[in-house]
């Protein structure tokens, strides 16, 4: 990892499952606030509901990217005991793997939240399965960092698959339509 690109401040979307609030707050005091390494983006709040009134994956998808993702360049999706298994997540996943006329999919990137890290079958939304292949595939999946350079070069790698890991890229599934 250069100097330069460790200083780069990527805008990235925080995707992730409601009941981990605390320490997705904590992840973007960390990183963001303090740490400088990265700019959050997220929907928040807005997720008590369905945001999209449709039952078209394709409509789904490109509204939340219009809306919600149009300037960021990478996905964080953080993984706690239950994201899994949500639908929204898996929302957010599927617009950012999606190519647009005016935005390019998204890098993409798991971390597993502190309080799953020791949970027994924890597992990942399966749109970031599709796409984790150790290192050869489109997305990685990673522990917490521990400092904000290890975040950094997370960041940079799944910059850097957008366009050169961009065929390997999967988003066939079918939208997820209700929570597990």
């Amino acid at each position: 990892m250069s100097a330069l690109a460790s200083k780069t401040r990527r805008k990235c979307f925080i995707s992730y499952h409601h009941a981990d609030e605390a320490e997705v707050q904590q992840f973007i005091q960390t990183f963001d606030h303090a740490g400088d390494v990265l700019i959050a983006r997220g929907i928040g709040a807005s997720m008590s509901g369905d945001i999209i009134d449709s039952t078209n994956s394709d409509y789904i998808k490109s509204r939340i990217r219009a809306e919600y993702l149009r300037d960021t360049t990478v996905t964080i999706v953080l993984v706690g005991k239950e994201t899994w298994g949500r639908k929204f997540v898996d929302w957010e996943i599927g617009a950012s793997l999606r190519n647009t006329a005016t935005a390019s999919a998204s890098g993409l990137l798991g971390i597993t939240l502190p309080s799953a890290a020791s949970h027994i079958g924890k597992k990942l939304p399966a749109r970031l399965a599709d796409n984790v292949h150790g290192e050869d595939g489109y997305a990685r999946w990673w522990k917490y960092p521990t400092s904000t350079q290890g975040l950094a070069n997370l960041i940079e790698i799944a910059y850097s698959a957008r366009t050169a890991k961009a065929d390997l890229r999967n988003n066939t599934r079918p939208l997820r339509m209700r929570n597990a």
